[in-house]
């Protein structure tokens, strides 16, 4: 009876340090995702996210609109498209993202494609050999759930850029912000305990 007793009290315990874990990480995303992205940036990085076929996801497509959005307001802002070809994709990420940028008007002369990332880690460490050797400020575009982590790891990898949050589609709020969690705490026991890559 005492066993479990301590069982029980044990696993309450847990779940109060999860939930006020999990309680710790939305305040990080909301803080983040709530920064106004600032004017004239010498560049934007918009990371990949899943493709079906030769269509951007709703993830996706919503980082493209807010990029061309920021893009058609900020005239000699550069873009580098980044992202690989996954599984179920007939295009690259990258590819799709620059489709859709000109469907929406931008000038293929200011997109640049970086075609062989995998993860947001190297979207960001492939994306910065297309960065203009004289570029000051840089903006990373991803959605709301992502940009804390995004921003984390590039601030990890020496870059100092700003975020541009696009709004996450309702459909993929549970899932992405359920995996999200995951991928940060991955982020940190990489970084702080067993040594990033």
């Amino acid at each position: 009876m005492r066993k479990n007793k301590r069982m029980l009290s044990l696993i309450g315990f847990l779940v109060v340090v999860g939930l006020v874990y999990i309680g710790i990480l939305q305040v990080k995303i909301i803080q983040y995702s709530h920064i106004k992205a600032p004017k004239n940036a010498d560049y934007l990085i918009v990371l990949g996210a899943r493709v079906k076929g030769k269509e951007p996801s709703k993830v996706l497509a919503s980082r493209i609109d807010a990029a061309a959005k920021y893009l058609k307001e900020n005239t000699d802002t550069l873009v580098i498209a980044s992202g690989g070809k996954g599984p179920g994709e007939d295009i690259t990420e990258a590819e799709a993202i620059k489709r859709e940028l000109v469907s929406q008007g931008i000038n293929k002369s200011r997109i640049l494609l970086e075609e062989h990332s995998t993860d947001t880690y190297e979207n960001i460490e492939f994306s910065k050999k297309f960065i203009p050797p004289n570029a000051e400020l840089g903006l990373v575009v991803t959605n709301t759930f992502h940009i804390y982590r995004a921003l984390s790891i590039a601030n990890y990898q020496g870059l100092r850029v700003k975020g541009l949050s696009a709004e996450t589609p309702w459909s993929a709020v549970i899932k992405s912000y359920s995996r999200e969690y995951l991928a940060i705490t991955k982020f940190y026991l990489e970084r702080y305990i067993i040594g990033f890559k």
